[in-house]
């Protein structure tokens, strides 16, 4: 069994290899301004040191590791669809007339998608392929509540339910392995949660300890258990032989800033990371 990766898919729906452009559209987060915590117990913020303001700075980014002539912009900082409508007409609209914007990607949370809003994406995409990534980290609501989610795991599925009227948005969901509270039995009920939504892909993220967030305080008092990497490629594993086999695996980890970074400090060698993973997964699937 071979998993079916994005750029498998990429190649398969494209016809070529293309890389995202992470952007800032100058978005916030509804949970960070209504929590005086300031969102989710493990965000620091956005993804402000991996996102670029403009399309030209985000292709500098990347000049020396790409040198395709299309890509996809990915707005990636917070909630990306938590603005009036005319605002996202403003931003998105404008990229449908650019030939080298292959696909927009859109990170944003199910409880910011308002009927106007999917019927706009919808329309959206009709002129350029769209994604549309949900944080759903975890179907489990009492795990989701501890770390101040913000919205139930049924939300979830009305989102799906509403995206899924258009056959041109490619809906993502986000899974975080290693929240507190979660071990594999969570994780793989997790996973069939989105087996049962029939997303088309999935993000695997680990936990990250980062300065400044909430979830910091308690892995200094040793209220959190951080896993290893061992661990983590264990449980990546099983959640990998879980999903659908038609599921797009779209990320099997995910960074953290390393001038944040408290722990696990195993995940800030990217290369050694990926290098483990990709060989548990070729032995194991």
């Amino acid at each position: 069994m071979k998993i079916y990766t994005f750029n498998d898919y990429c190649r398969d729906t494209f016809g070529e290899k293309l890389y995202k452009l992470s952007l800032d559209g100058g978005f916030s987060c509804p949970n960070r301004i209504s929590r005086t915590e300031g969102g989710c117990a493990f965000c620091a913020g956005g993804s402000g040191y991996f996102t670029a303001a403009d399309l030209d700075a985000a292709k500098a980014r990347v000049a020396q590791k790409f040198k395709g002539e299309r890509y996809i912009a990915y707005f990636q900082s917070y909630t990306n669809t938590y603005a009036p409508l005319e605002r996202l007409q403003e931003l998105y609209l404008p990229l449908c007339d650019r030939p080298d914007i292959a696909a927009i990607a859109i990170g944003t949370r199910p409880d910011c998608l308002p009927l106007a809003t999917v019927e706009f994406l919808g329309a959206l995409s009709e002129k350029k392929p769209l994604f549309i990534e949900l944080g759903l980290q975890t179907a489990n609501d009492r795990v989701a509540e501890d770390f101040g989610r913000g919205y139930p795991t049924a939300r979830f599925f009305e989102a799906v339910t509403a995206l899924r009227k258009y056959p041109n948005i490619h809906i993502v969901a986000h899974l975080m392995i290693g929240l507190p509270g979660e071990g594999e039995k969570e994780l793989l009920e997790s996973v069939e949660a989105v087996n049962i939504a029939k997303v088309d892909g999935v993000k695997f993220h680990l936990l990250h300890i980062l300065e400044g967030t909430p979830y910091a305080a308690r892995y200094r008092k040793g209220e959190i258990s951080i896993l290893s990497m061992e661990q983590y490629g264990d449980l990546l594993i099983s959640a990998l032989k879980a999903l659908r086999p038609q599921t797009v695996i779209h990320r099997i980890t995910g960074d953290g800033a390393k001038a944040l970074l408290l722990a696990p400090l195993w995940s800030g060698d990217k290369k050694k990371v990926l290098n483990y993973l990709h060989k548990r997964i070729e032995e194991a699937l």
